[in-house]
């Protein structure tokens, strides 16, 4: 039986609704961060050499990274209709939601977290230089580019009732933590009306309310 490693407030939620929409039976074991750093236990790193979340085992098989974890599961019990068929109209748009999501949503929010920390955690000495070089950085380049991607959802959604089309896909699970870490990292607001109507049918989905009953409170990581 799959085991899902579950450190708080991670990508691994994705991996716990994947498996309620699919109806799987499945061991969860939590791992909490470190309180002053945030960082994983070293119980957790001692899974993967990379120490990444989420991770899941089964058997001997470690496994970690999202979409890897999501194509092992599919493989082994089928798409239960998640996944739109090869050459439907909806199929570009889910591998590429599903995709941009890991390849370049994701490293844009991990670059604004980590530089974010920066500017309150070096030596006071050092902060308001710092202040200026995360300030700049957001201003000429992670800022700009999260933009992009909120104006281009936006838009999507505008026309779409899920990320690949009128059916809800996996696309939608890899893209659902995203747009919650959007929610308080990237400032999706109501100024994204399109993007808080997806939310709000997320979280209402009775797969999406047990895996955060499973879960815990998730409050995805700010600064």
């Amino acid at each position: 039986m799959i085991t899902v490693h579950h450190l708080e407030n991670s990508q691994s939620i994705r991996i716990l609704w994947l498996l309620e929409e699919l109806g799987m039976d499945y061991n969860i074991k939590h791992y909490e961060r470190n309180k002053r750093t945030s960082l994983a236990s070293p119980e957790f790193k001692k899974l993967h050499p990379v120490g990444t979340s989420p991770i899941i085992t089964d058997g001997e098989l470690v496994l970690p990274e999202t979409n890897a974890i999501i194509q092992y599961i599919l493989d082994r019990v089928g798409d239960h209709g998640l996944v739109p068929e090869v050459g439907s109209p909806e199929r570009i748009s889910y591998l590429y939601w599903l995709h941009a999501a890991q390849g370049s949503i994701v490293p844009l929010m991990y670059m604004q977290l980590v530089i974010g920390r920066l500017a309150v955690r070096v030596p006071f000495f050092l902060k308001p230089m710092m202040r200026k070089v995360v300030a700049k950085t957001n201003q000429s380049f992670l800022n700009p580019k999260l933009n992009n991607f909120l104006s281009l959802i936006e838009q999507h959604l505008s026309q779409h009732t899920w990320f690949a089309g009128e059916t809800f896909t996996v696309a939608d699970i890899v893209m659902g933590y995203c747009m919650e870490v959007a929610v308080v990292r990237s400032g999706m607001d109501s100024r994204y009306p399109n993007a808080q109507r997806f939310l709000t049918q997320m979280r209402e989905r009775p797969a999406y309310k047990m895996a955060l009953e499973k879960n815990g409170v998730f409050e995805p990581l700010a600064f």
